[in-house]
C-alpha cells in the first residue's frame, strides 16, 4: 500500500515517518547510529527526519524538498511511504508525491495548530480522490500532552474536512520525537484508548490491483517487421490495467476499431501466458487495422472507457503564467498528447477558506472545476475508476503546469444566452471559421477505377472524424446513383457529372467541412475548373496513381471485366482517355506505397494545408 504523508512546514511529518522506520526495525543495519554520529560531528542535534531528507540543502534548512520515499512492512503488508513536502513553493512535489498514494497521514503541530497549507493539503487529497485518511496532531510533547489541545484541533479540522467530503479514519495524539503512539501506546497520553500510527495503517483498505480491473493499454507505438520474410505487425505499450491473452476481443479507443490478439510478442525472452498490470507488452492482431500512439487497447467484454472532446476536471496550476482561455496547451493522459484548451471556468476554490471565486482565470496554486475543449476525441475513465486514464497533466511551453483528475464527461453545454450575439445576414466562411476554428477543405482525388481513391479516402475520412474534424466522401459512384443517375458517360455528362460534384463540394467547404471528393474526373480542363471554382487556398488535388494494368487486375467491382465484355462503354481507360494529372499538389502511388502509408501523406498534407489556411 502506497501512504503518503502531508501537512504544513515544520509540522513534523518526517520526524513521524523516521520514528516510524527506527521503531518498526525496517532501517538497515547501523543507519540509525550512522546519523547520530553525524549530528555530532557536526555539532548539530540529531532528529529522526535526517533518515529520510537526503538532500544536502533539506537538512540545513529543515525542511523537505523533494518527495521521499521508504519500504517497510507490519504484520500485515508491505508499504511504500511517501514524505511529500509541505512548503508551498514545492507544491507540485506535494502533489506529484500525492497522486500515487491509497491513503494519507495527515500532519499537524500541536503547538501551531491547523494552519494555511493544513488545509490547503487537505483540499488537494480531496481533489486527488483520497479519502482514507488520518490525521496525527503531532509534538504533542510541546503541549504537555494535553487532550484539550488535541481535542480543539481535532473539532476545528473536522469542520474543516466535513466541507470537502472526507471523514477521517482517525484523529491520534502523537510524539514522532519522543515515540509516543507511533509505533506503540504512549503513556504520556493514558486518556487516549485509540489505535497508534502503525495500527490504523494497518486499518486501511488496499485499492483494487490494477490487474483485476478493465484492461486498460495506452498504444505506445506500432512496430512493422519485413526483413527475413517476417510481416509482423506489433502493437507495443505497458499494461497499465487488467490482463491481456492471446485470442482475446480487443477494441482500440477513441477509434473505436475491433480486432482479436494473435500472438504476445516480447523481445527476447520466452512467450508469456498473458500480460497483466505494470509490464511492457506487445502483440499482433488476427485482422491488419491502421492505429497509432494514443489509443487504448481494451477488452471487448469489459467495460469500456469513456470518449469525448470536452472534459469537466478538478485542476490545480503551478504554471509560470495564469491557466486562461486565450491561449492553447498541450493536454497529456497515458500516451495521448492533444491540444486543448480552457472553455470554462465553473469555480476556483480557496484551499485554504473553501471560498470560491467566480473568475475565467486560474493562477499559480489555486484549484479550480473546469471544463476543457480537446482538438480531438480521447478515451479516459473518470477519477476512482482508473487511476492511468482518469489523470492527465497540462503542459504550457514544453513545461509541466498543472494537472488533474477527470470527473465528468462532458456531452452538451449550457451557453448562456446574455452572451448570444445576433447579427443580419448570411454567417460567411470566415465568420464560421472563427467560432468553429476550422476552415472548410476540398480534397480532389483524381485516379483511375481501382486505383486506390475511396479506399484511402475512407480511412482518411475515419482518422479525421476521430481527432474532431468534420469530413465527407464525396463519392462518384453514390453521387451517380442519386443526385447524377440522369447523367451518361458521354463527355458533355462527365463534364456535367463534375460540375454538379463540384457545386456540392464547395457548399460542404463553405460549411467547414473537410470535404473528399473521390472521382475519377478524367479531364484536366475540369479538374482544373473545379481548383479555380472553389479556390487553390481551400483546394488540393491528389493523384491516385495506378497503371491500367494493374487497375484491371485488381478490378474491385469487376468494371474492367464488363467493359471487356461490351457491357460497358466509353470506360475510362479502355475505350476513353484519362488525362494524367500534369502538377498534382499530391502523387499517391499505389503500386509502390501501401495503403497505410498512402493514408499517412494524405493526413499529412491535409493538416499542413489546414495550418495554412
Amino acid at each position: 500500500m502506497n501512504i503518503v504523508t502531508v501537512g504544513h512546514v515544520d509540522h513534523g511529518k518526517s520526524t513521524v515517518i523516521g520514528r516510524l522506520m527506527a521503531d518498526t526495525h525496517a532501517l538497515p543495519e547501523g543507519k540509525l547510529e550512522a546519523i547520530r554520529d553525524q549530528c555530532r560531528r557536526n555539532a548539530k542535534p540529531f532528529e529522526y527526519a535526517f533518515l529520510l531528507d537526503a538532500l544536502k540543502n533539506e537538512q540545513a534548512q529543515g525542511i523537505t524538498i523533494d518527495t521521499a520515499r521508504c519500504f517497510f512492512k507490519s504484520e500485515k503488508r508491505r508499504y511504500i511511504i511517501i514524505d511529500a513536502p509541505g512548503h508551498i513553493e514545492f507544491l507540485k512535489n506535494m502533489v506529484t508525491g500525492a497522486s500515487r498514494a491509497e491513503a494519507a497521514l495527515l500532519v499537524i503541530d500541536a503547538s501551531r495548530g491547523v494552519e494555511e497549507n493544513t488545509r490547503r493539503h487537505g483540499y488537494f487529497l480531496s481533489m486527488l480522490g483520497i479519502r482514507q485518511v488520518a490525521v496525527l496532531v503531532n509534538k504533542m510533547d510541546l503541549v504537555d500532552y494535553r487532550e484539550q489541545v488535541f481535542r480543539d484541533i481535532c473539532q476545528e479540522y473536522e469542520q474543516f474536512l466535513s466541507k470537502i467530503d472526507i471523514v477521517p479514519d482517525a484523529f491520534i495524539p502523537v510524539s514522532g520525537m519522543e515515540g509516543d503512539n507511533i509505533a506503540n501506546h504512549s503513556p504520556n497520553m493514558p486518556w487516549y484508548e485509540g489505535r497508534n500510527v502503525l495500527e490504523q495503517m494497518d486499518t486501511f483498505v488496499s485499492a483494487p490491483l490494477p490487474g483485476d480491473q478493465p484492461l486498460r493499454m495506452p498504444v505506445q507505438g506500432v512496430y512493422k517487421f519485413t526483413g527475413g520474410g517476417d510481416s509482423r505487425r506489433i502493437i507495443a505499450g505497458t499494461v497499465d490495467a487488467g490482463k491481456l491473452r492471446a485470442g482475446d476481443d480487443i477494441v482500440f479507443y477513441p477509434s473505436g476499431k475491433k480486432t482479436r490478439v494473435k500472438s504476445l510478442e516480447v523481445f527476447n525472452a520466452p512467450t508469456p501466458q498473458l500480460f497483466s498490470a505494470g509490464q511492457a507488452a506487445g502483440f499482433t492482431m488476427t485482422e491488419q487495422i491502421f492505429v497509432k500512439r494514443g489509443e487504448v487497447v481494451c477488452r471487448a467484454d469489459e467495460q469500456a472507457p469513456n470518449v469525448g472532446v470536452r472534459i469537466k476536471a478538478n485542476l490545480f496550476w503551478l504554471g509560470k503564467q495564469r491557466f486562461d482561455a486565450s491561449r492553447e496547451y498541450f493536454f497529456k493522459c497515458g500516451t495521448t498528447h492533444v491540444k486543448m484548451k480552457l472553455e470554462k471556468v465553473e469555480r476556483i476554490v480557496n484551499a485554504a477558506t473553501l471560498s470560491s471565486l467566480l473568475r475565467q482565470y486560474v493562477e499559480k496554486n489555486e484549484v479550480a472545476e473546469c471544463v476543457i475543449s480537446l482538438e480531438r476525441p480521447i478515451a479516459f475513465d473518470l477519477a476512482g475508476q482508473n487511476e492511468s486514464t482518469s489523470r492527465f497533466v497540462i503542459v504550457d511551453n514544453y513545461e509541466i503546469a498543472g494537472g488533474g483528475i477527470i470527473t465528468q464527461a462532458m456531452q452538451a453545454y449550457d451557453y448562456d444566452v446574455r452572451n448570444i450575439r445576433w447579427t443580419a445576414g448570411r454567417m460567411t466562411p470566415s465568420e464560421r471559421a472563427k467560432y468553429t476554428g476550422r476552415r472548410g477543405l476540398v480534397v480532389w482525388m483524381t485516379g483511375l477505377s481501382g486505383a486506390g481513391k475511396t479506399t484511402i479516402a475512407q480511412e482518411v475520412e475515419r482518422i479525421l472524424v476521430e481527432q474532431g474534424i468534420g469530413a465527407y466522401i464525396l463519392d462518384g459512384d453514390e453521387l451517380r446513383r442519386g443526385l447524377n443517375s440522369d447523367l451518361g458517360f458521354s463527355p458533355e455528362d462527365r463534364k456535367a457529372n463534375i460540375r454538379r460534384v463540384m457545386h456540392v463540394a464547395k457548399l460542404f467547404r463553405n460549411a467547414g467541412l473537410v470535404t473528399l471528393v473521390s472521382l475519377i474526373s478524367p479531364y484536366a480542363q475540369s479538374r482544373q475548373e473545379a481548383r479555380e471554382n472553389i479556390g487553390s487556398d481551400s483546394f488540393i488535388e491528389v493523384y491516385v496513381k495506378a497503371s491500367v494494368e494493374t487497375c484491371r487486375r485488381r478490378d474491385p467491382k469487376k468494371l474492367y471485366e464488363k467493359a471487356q465484355a461490351g457491357k460497358i462503354s466509353s470506360f475510362t481507360g479502355l475505350d476513353d482517355s484519362y488525362e494524367e494529372p500534369v502538377h498534382p499538389d499530391i502523387v499517391l502511388d499505389t503500386e509502390l506505397w501501401s495503403e497505410e502509408e498512402c493514408v499517412e501523406s494524405l493526413l499529412g498534407a491535409i493538416e499542413a494545408k489546414l495550418k495554412e489556411m
